[in-house]
């Protein structure tokens, strides 16, 4: 069982640092309608054993302000998303201090791992969040952000931007309109539920 942050200190740089090389398990289950991939979990994910947990990432809240979750989860809370049919995994399972630390070689080797979770859960659609990581472990260089036109195994697959809070490139009201967008074809793929209203209807 994972920390919370909550329930403990802020962990100290030698409690992130002995984290580093930790695995975390998937958040998944057989027929999602969304699966997410991520790079690789970062120490505060290896600390606390769950997903996008360092403060300043905003996946989560990327999440609720789309449309994918009606309350605003915690990383704790993570086994929440299957309950609305949506899971979490990465292309590469160690964590480090940065993506950046990733060798070709691993995503590489990730993309394949992808695609055998894919072949084994069967999810709906698959969203890899970071384009960089994309391009490279799938050798498709000129890729950009949205639908691909290659899916992996019969699921369709949609290229966002990487959450984390050091992507500049993406501050939080454009992260969660790439992400309101994926919802919104998911919808018309008839893949997800109409969901509530958003500001922008």
């Amino acid at each position: 069982m994972g920390r919370t942050l909550t329930e403990r200190k802020k962990p100290a740089k030698a409690d992130l640092a002995a984290a580093a090389g930790a695995t975390i398990p998937d958040v998944i289950a057989p027929g999602l309608r969304a699966l997410f991939c991520g790079i690789n979990p970062g120490l505060y994910s290896g600390y606390t054993g769950y997903h996008f947990a360092r403060p300043g990432n905003r996946f989560w809240r990327a999440l609720y302000e789309s449309g994918f979750t009606e309350t605003l989860l915690k990383p704790h809370q993570q086994q929440r998303l299957l309950d609305v049919g949506c899971g979490i995994t990465n292309l590469v399972s160690r964590t480090t201090v940065s993506s950046r630390e990733i060798t070709r070689a691993e995503l590489d080797t990730g993309s394949c791992r992808l695609q055998e979770i894919v072949e084994l859960y069967r999810p709906w659609s698959v969203a890899i969040l970071g384009i960089d990581a994309y391009r490279t472990a799938f050798s498709r260089p000129d890729a950009g952000v949205g639908r691909q036109p290659q899916g992996i195994g019969p699921a369709p697959l949609w290229v966002l931007p990487n959450p984390s809070g050091v992507n500049g490139h993406y501050p939080p009201a454009v992260l969660a309109a790439t992400f309101r967008d994926f919802r919104r074809d998911l919808e018309k793929l008839h893949l997800w539920p109409a969901g509530r209203l958003l500001p922008d209807g």
